[in-house]
C-alpha cells in the first residue's frame, strides 16, 4: 500500500506558485511567512439578532462598519467577518487560523481552524469572539492562510455552498436541512429606516 505524504507550502513556495495553482489577490509580499501568508480583515461585520440560533433555519443579523478608530468587541457575542482578500487554490488544501498574536489579547478566530477544499474561490469568512472587550481595526492582519499538498487521489470538489464568496456569510446549515430561503431576507437594516424617516 503506497503510503500518502502530506507537505505543508514554505513562503516561498507560495509565491513561486501565484498566478498557477494559488491566487491571492491583493498580495503583499511583506505578508508572507516561512510557511503561511496573513491575510486581513475587511471593514465590516455581521452580529446576530436572534435570542436563540436556529440550525435549520435562516437568521436575522445586522451589518457594522469597524471605523478607523477602531471598533470594540465584547464578550458573549459572535462576531462574524471576512477577508479582505480573495484567494483561490487548486490542488492543494487550504487552511485558515487565528495569529497567536491575536489569541494573546483573548480574540479568537475560528476555533480549530477552517480548512478549505481544493478548487475554493472566494473571500473567508471569519468567525471571531473574545473572552475580554478587545478593540480590532479594519485592514489589521487577522489570520494566516497556509496551503497543503497531498500526495495521492485529491478530487478538486470545491463545496458549492460558500464558493465564489465576495461578502460575509452566515452559516447556510439550514439548506443541508430542507430550508428553501431563497426567497428570504434577513439583514436588519436599522440604520437606514431611522434615516428614511422624517
Amino acid at each position: 500500500m503506497k503510503e500518502t505524504q502530506i507537505m505543508i507550502l514554505s513562503g516561498q513556495d507560495i509565491q513561486q506558485r501565484l498566478g498557477n495553482d494559488i491566487l491571492i489577490d491583493p498580495f503583499d509580499p511583506s505578508r508572507l511567512s516561512p510557511n503561511s501568508y496573513n491575510l486581513t480583515l475587511h471593514n465590516e461585520l455581521l452580529v446576530y439578532e436572534e435570542v436563540v440560533l436556529d440550525a435549520a433555519s435562516p437568521n436575522r443579523y445586522r451589518r457594522l462598519t469597524i471605523p478607523e478608530e477602531g471598533l470594540t468587541l465584547q464578550p458573549g457575542t459572535l462576531y462574524l467577518g471576512r477577508t479582505a482578500e480573495h484567494t483561490e487554490t487548486h490542488g492543494l488544501v487550504p487552511i485558515i487560523q487565528g495569529r497567536s498574536s491575536l489569541g494573546r489579547l483573548g480574540l479568537f478566530l475560528n476555533p480549530g481552524g477552517s480548512l478549505g477544499h481544493a478548487g475554493y474561490r472566494g473571500t473567508w469568512t471569519l468567525e471571531l469572539h473574545c473572552v475580554q472587550p478587545v478593540r480590532i481595526y479594519p485592514h489589521i492582519q487577522i489570520c494566516q492562510i497556509t496551503y497543503w499538498e497531498v500526495s495521492g487521489d485529491s478530487p478538486e470538489e470545491a463545496s458549492e455552498k460558500y464558493q465564489n464568496s465576495n461578502d460575509i456569510q452566515p452559516s447556510l446549515m439550514h439548506r443541508e436541512l430542507g430550508f428553501d430561503d431563497r426567497d428570504t431576507q434577513l439583514e436588519l437594516g436599522f440604520d437606514e429606516t431611522i434615516r428614511s424617516q422624517p
